[in-house]
């Protein structure tokens, strides 16, 4: 394995997940293609391992830009005890979002194995892109001229949550996009744009945390039956390298997405994404595939 050839690959998954995971324009879309492009010259258990723990980096950049808002301590005041040593409102952040992603963890854990086998192919994935970038165009369109009720987390009640949670369900499919589908969900449900992507930030710590143990779980078991290494040094450091760059490159979207909600809505992603999923269905098309 030529080693600069795939760390260069590697930099440049990292560059695509770290821009797609937060924007809701489906990270998987992106990845078949690049994929058809730019492989990487691994096995096939370590790619799609891969492709799902490198989003561990996209993860940590939400918690280094929110951690005063996500870390639930703080030092206790004499005489406030036990209960002094936490932020309540943190607290029922927290558990909005448990609550928020319980749905996708009872469907999707028992489903995983499914999913990847039957829906993980192209038509599915462009239909997705397509009928999600109609979908936000029409949501838009409702909403352009409304205010939003629900300006902050605070405003979010458990019930509020489990909807929004409903919502990432969707993402199952590959295509949706699981910011796509949470931050659709959001608006759809009455909260601001900022909000509503903000929210879906929080969910996806639980959820791809989850889902990356999941994945490594697999691949491991995969591994040691045959008698192999988890990895090799290569292997390595191919995926330090590529959550290490995506969780670069998140810092700056995240950071770019929530500027540009607060001045714009969320069409001009709906289009790309009919764009795109016409372009990955008309190149599949073309290869008989």
């Amino acid at each position: 394995m030529n080693l600069l050839l795939e760390s260069l690959k590697a930099l440049l998954f990292g560059i695509v997940e770290g821009v797609t995971e937060w924007l809701p324009i489906s990270s998987t879309g992106h990845m078949i293609l690049l994929d058809e492009f730019i492989q990487l010259q691994m096995t096939d258990a370590f790619k799609s391992m891969f492709e799902v723990v490198i989003q561990l980096g996209a993860i940590l950049a939400v918690v280094v830009l929110y951690f005063s808002k996500l870390w639930p301590f703080k030092k206790p005041k004499k005489g406030e005890g036990f209960v002094g040593l936490f932020k309540m409102e943190t607290v029922m952040l927290w558990l909005k979002v448990v609550v928020a992603i319980l749905p996708s963890a009872i469907v999707g854990i028992p489903f995983d194995d499914w999913m990847d086998a039957h829906l993980h192919n192209a038509p599915v994935v462009a239909a997705m892109l397509v009928i999600y970038g109609v979908a936000f165009i029409l949501v838009e369109k409702k909403h352009h001229a409304r205010r939003a009720r629900i300006q902050s987390v605070e405003l979010i009640d458990m019930r509020m949550a489990l909807m929004i949670g409903l919502f990432q369900v969707l993402s199952i499919v590959p295509g949706t996009s699981r910011s796509g589908s949470t931050i659709l969900g959001g608006i759809f449900l009455g909260c601001s744009r900022s909000l509503a992507a903000e929210f879906s930030f929080f969910l996806a710590i639980p959820t791809m945390v989850g889902v990356s143990i999941l994945k490594v779980g697999k691949y491991a078991m995969v591994q040691l039956s045959a008698g192999l290494p988890l990895f090799t040094a290569q292997e390595g450091i191919i995926l330090a390298l590529g959550m290490v760059t995506a969780f670069v490159v998140s810092l700056l979207v995240i950071r770019f997405l929530m500027d540009f909600v607060r001045r714009h809505d969320f069409k001009a992603f709906g289009w790309y994404r009919i764009a795109l999923g016409a372009v990955v269905l008309g190149y599949f098309l073309i290869l008989g595939r």
